[in-house]
């Protein structure tokens, strides 16, 4: 399981990389990172929504009522151009971190 603060530094650029994906809806956002991370890293309704209404709020992602196959009303996802920037911008600076831990603990693997 991953740490909070940990997991909660990466909803931006994980919500922006599964919606880069297409138009999704909140709960399915969080089924897809369960399922995407193995049940690594599990959110709650709780902690989604804030966010998704942050990177709205931001423009970074937009929403729309539908009518779901089942006749449910539901709030779909979708990201913006200026969201896809910013998931550029993310990932590079998600990779630049790697890069740098992986150069720092690639001495403590031969140990493993």
């Amino acid at each position: 399981m991953i740490s909070k603060s940990l997991a909660a530094a990466s909803t931006k650029p994980v919500i922006l990389s599964i919606l880069a994906g297409g138009e999704i809806y909140g709960y399915q956002i969080i089924h897809n990172m369960i399922e995407i991370s193995g049940g690594t890293l599990e959110w709650s309704e709780g902690t989604i929504y804030p966010v998704l209404h942050r990177l709205e709020k931001e423009r970074l992602i937009r929403s729309q009522w539908k009518i779901s196959e089942n006749g449910r009303r539901r709030k779909y996802y979708r990201l913006t151009e200026l969201g896809q920037q910013e998931l550029e911008k993310e990932r590079k600076q998600w990779m630049s971190v790697n890069a740098v831990l992986s150069k720092l603990w690639e001495p403590l693997a031969s140990y493993d």
